[in-house]
């Protein structure tokens, strides 16, 4: 069964969080989480998101963004995918950083 599709809305605002794959630990250096950050504050210059709130714990983050446009999941493939894609180039690995889809309530 194919998964719901994601609706999204000019002006709205998500609770958008993720996990790390297996649970396994993302943010436990200090350098992993600038990082993100890094990653973060350049989706939404990317996707004109307003960040109002974000915490980055162990192995997981919650962000609360505000989507001027109706691109919660384009500009959430850009991050995930470009943080994944620096955290394996760094540790030298590949594959899942991150667990399944991000969620958005």
């Amino acid at each position: 069964m194919a998964r719901r599709l994601r609706v999204e809305y000019e002006g709205a605002l998500y609770h958008v969080m993720s996990r790390g794959n297996y649970r396994a630990p993302i943010f436990e250096e200090e350098s992993a989480k600038a990082a993100f950050l890094t990653c973060l504050f350049e989706a939404c210059a990317r996707s004109g998101w307003i960040l109002s709130a974000f915490v980055i714990m162990r192995n997981h983050y919650h962000l609360a963004i505000k989507t001027p446009h109706a691109n919660l999941s384009t500009g959430m493939q850009w991050l995930q995918s470009t943080f994944a894609v620096r955290y394996n180039r760094f540790r030298r690995e590949s594959g899942h950083v991150f667990q399944g889809r991000f969620k958005a309530l």
